[in-house]
């Protein structure tokens, strides 16, 4: 396949995302030639700005087109099964944002099933619906893309090739992704976001941790280390009586049935572990980081913030429009300017990558597997934190 002909589902915060870091492929490797949103004045304005040449509020239009050969789902998780399924039973190759899929509640009636609903359930529920969405991809025979940034991100690729030099054992993995609280909607609801603080920001990490230990398992033996037992915590820290009588909310506090925090350890099968670490009631910034405990080396992954342009202002207003980094709640005082967020976090190289294992028909460095694999941890991490005890995966019995 000389170009990749490209249709966006979705047109918000993530679609602009994509949109942004296609834009060194357009071209030579790929074209968008249409978007799909429900929202037609969101599409209209997006497809004006990244000059997409057709809208639609249906995204089955763009399924429909033969001149199409790949569709970009940026959408809320609670939409993602549907539509990879609908997707590869069109034929078309998948890119999907994060996470796979999840547990909305579909035979619950009513709201707050984050509390009402047993995790045994969920952990259930979830993976079939992973099994559901491999068997379509399968039987299709189209390519899936896991986009999954923190696997291309500059500094775990440094890291991998650090694994690979030393040849030392990874003992002790610590990561975490954490900022002061999404403002998406959907986010509030376990019905739309299928879980909280650990579904929506520890799948970053958890993705990462898989990632490199897979690796090390394939450098060693040609196989990966996969995760054994999950051990978790979750909480709602925004519900502590004395922050909610703050007067000034910095932290985005409006949860519902979800959670704001999450800790869980995920043991090996090596006995090496990843502490893993999430939180929407950090302020600063979005902190995106991975400490790498190997047998003879050591290595930091500062995704973000990093010090690479460091910068102070006496007044927010003097650096203007000037963007510093996400979720930063004050451009006055010193800052962690970031050159190129985008860049730092891997969203250029894992679209490359996804659009140039199309053009060539081989599987991308991001994919199913670990897709699934993030899923049953999470959920397996629910359930820990649900039952007070160690969890032990099914894909690993």
């Amino acid at each position: 396949m000389d170009k990749v002909r490209v249709g966006i589902v979705g047109s918000q915060f993530a679609a602009h995302l994509h949109l942004n870091n296609y834009s060194k492929l357009r071209g030579s490797k790929m074209e968008i030639l249409g978007i799909a949103s429900r929202t037609e004045k969101n599409a209209q304005m997006a497809a004006k700005a990244f000059n997409i040449p057709s809208v639609y509020t249906d995204y089955r239009k763009l399924l429909e087109r033969k001149d199409i050969d790949a569709i970009d789902l940026c959408i809320p998780t609670n939409l993602h099964e549907e539509m990879i399924i609908t997707s590869a039973e069109a034929g078309k190759h998948i890119i999907c944002e994060k996470p796979l899929t999840g547990y909305f509640g579909e035979d619950v009636e009513g709201e707050d099933i984050g509390f009402r609903v047993s995790k045994e359930v969920m952990l259930r529920s979830a993976m079939e619906s992973c099994a559901r969405i491999r068997k379509a991809i399968e039987k299709n025979r189209i390519l899936f893309n896991y986009a999954e940034d923190w696997v291309y991100a500059p500094s775990v690729e440094k890291i991998k090739r650090i694994v690979r030099v030393t040849g030392g054992t990874i003992m002790d993995i610590r990561a975490e992704e954490s900022h002061s609280g999404s403002h998406a909607a959907y986010s509030r609801k376990w019905k739309t976001s299928g879980g909280g603080a650990l579904l929506r920001l520890g799948c970053h990490p958890i993705g990462a941790a898989l990632h490199l230990k897979y690796f090390e398992g394939q450098l060693r033996d040609g196989k990966p280390i996969r995760p054994k037992f999950i051990t978790a915590e979750v909480g709602q820290h925004t519900r502590i009586p004395s922050f909610q009588k703050e007067q000034k909310k910095w932290l985005v506090n409006t949860w519902e049935d979800v959670e704001d925090w999450s800790a869980l350890i995920i043991t090996f099968e090596d006995n090496s572990k990843a502490s893993i670490f999430s939180s929407d009631g950090v302020l600063g910034g979005t902190r995106n980081n991975m400490q790498v405990y190997l047998s003879n080396a050591v290595a930091f992954a500062n995704i973000n913030p990093n010090n690479a342009v460091e910068v102070y202002a006496p007044d927010p207003k003097i650096l203007g429009d000037e963007y510093i980094s996400e979720k930063l709640e004050t451009k006055a005082g010193w800052n962690f300017a970031s050159p190129d967020e985008d860049w730092m976090r891997g969203f250029p190289q894992e679209l490359e990558d996804f659009i140039d294992s199309i053009r060539q028909g081989k599987e991308p460095l991001s994919g199913l597997k670990l897709a699934e694999d993030t899923m049953e941890v999470v959920y397996a991490a629910y359930l820990s934190a649900e039952k007070g005890q160690r969890i032990q995966l099914n894909s690993s019995k």
